[in-house]
């Protein structure tokens, strides 16, 4: 992954990010957010992957499904933040929508997914940062604005 903060102000930090062809999306943007200490930040993306799982949570039997994509598919959407968790560490929260070789979509939670052929990220930062706690009502763990 290459990456360069191309703004700083006052607290609110610019970066763009390309990951390359092989790396896991989420490990990697994840390393990033430790590097640069990014606490509370918005996330968004194009590209593609070469497979992927997304996940799905289904409140009524409060589970999360899974679901693999074993597939080259265009990134079409990603969008997410970064928050940290009760011990200060970032936290991503990113949805994805990704479109298939028949113009097709899936989409969901991005639990993991190998990029192919490369992604590109931007990544906004507050300078406020966000915490994210566990919601008794929802079993999640949720953005405490």
């Amino acid at each position: 992954m290459h990456h360069r903060v191309v703004n700083n102000d006052n607290g609110r930090r610019t970066v763009v990010a390309r990951l390359e062809m092989g790396e896991e999306a989420v490990a990697t943007l994840t390393a990033l957010a430790h590097e640069l200490q990014l606490g509370a930040s918005s996330i968004m993306g194009v590209g593609g992957f070469e497979r992927l799982t997304v996940g799905f949570f289904d409140f009524a039997n409060r589970t999360f499904h899974k679901n693999e994509v074993d597939e080259q598919v265009e990134l079409l959407s990603m969008l997410g933040n970064v928050a940290e968790t009760a011990d200060g560490q970032p936290s991503l929260h990113i949805h994805v929508v990704v479109g298939r070789i028949d113009a097709s979509t899936r989409g969901g939670h991005l639990v993991e997914g190998i990029v192919r052929p490369t992604m590109e990220v931007v990544i906004e930062e507050s300078p406020g940062h966000l915490k994210r706690t566990h919601d008794d009502q929802t079993g999640l763990t949720l953005l405490r604005p």
